[in-house]
């Protein structure tokens, strides 16, 4: 299997795993969505790391597989490429992108539909479509410019440049950085971390933090009141105001 996921404490691993490059070709799309809308589903999954091991996260497409494609066959499989990094964006538990080395055109598309990434001091990022005479393709010039700016995002678009891990930083595309060697155990800490918390809530702060972006401030406001007040008849709630009362705050155990 080009794409696997491994559930173990809470922490669903999403990972791909095609030698040398771990390029997206369509089965690999495909197996990318089958698997996201897998942890989607899964109760003992709560939160996801991708990881694409430690030498790359993912080169981009499969850029001898598209060479193939007419207009026609990409009119048919536009679609389908969007929908199995959205599947991704949709997980509605926290998302932790683990990078190292590349992570370029697909690869950083793939990474933009995390909630969070964390860098490899190794990794190089970036949307080089425009240099095939083409555009991203899978999200990459609409959650970029969501996540860094428009201009930022036009930029790395129309020059097609990569950038390495600390100018990454800067711009917002990535979180964290650290050591290669150690981007998957902080990933995975991080998951884990988050996978100790209250599932009804994380899901709900998602929801509303993703929906308030794509929405005006007035609907963004009602899906956040909606929300809270629908957490209240939780008993993730009841437990974590019972315990900040009998113990004071930050000590509340969630099922």
């Amino acid at each position: 299997m080009t794409v696997t996921l491994e559930v173990a404490d809470g922490v669903g691993t999403l990972r791909l795993d095609r030698p040398p490059m771990n390029a997206l070709d369509v089965a690999t799309q495909d197996r990318i969505k089958e698997l996201a809308e897998e942890a989607a589903r899964r109760e003992d999954v709560r939160a996801v790391v991708i990881y694409g091991g430690e030498k790359v996260f993912a080169a981009g497409a499969d850029i001898k597989e598209m060479q193939l494609m007419d207009h026609a066959a990409m009119v048919l499989r536009a679609r389908a490429l969007q929908d199995s990094f959205t599947a991704v964006a949709r997980i509605p538990k926290p998302v932790v992108a683990a990078v190292t080395g590349y992570a370029l055109g697909g690869g950083c598309e793939l990474a933009l539909c995390a909630d969070y990434r964390i860098a490899g001091d190794n990794a190089k990022l970036g949307q080089p479509e425009i240099l095939l005479g083409l555009i991203p393709g899978a999200g990459g010039t609409q959650r970029l410019s969501r996540l860094i700016g428009p201009a930022k995002a036009k930029d790395l678009v129309f020059t097609g440049r990569q950038v390495k891990a600390d100018e990454a930083l800067a711009l917002g595309l990535v979180d964290r950085v650290v050591p290669a060697a150690e981007v998957y155990e902080a990933a995975h800490a991080w998951a884990a971390r988050l996978a100790k918390g209250p599932a009804l809530a994380l899901r709900a702060a998602k929801e509303a933090i993703d929906t308030g972006l794509e929405t005006d401030l007035e609907t963004g406001l009602a899906v956040e009141r909606s929300w809270f007040a629908g957490l209240f008849a939780t008993e993730d709630r009841e437990r974590g105001m019972r315990s900040f009362v009998e113990e004071g705050p930050g000590k509340a155990k969630f099922l």
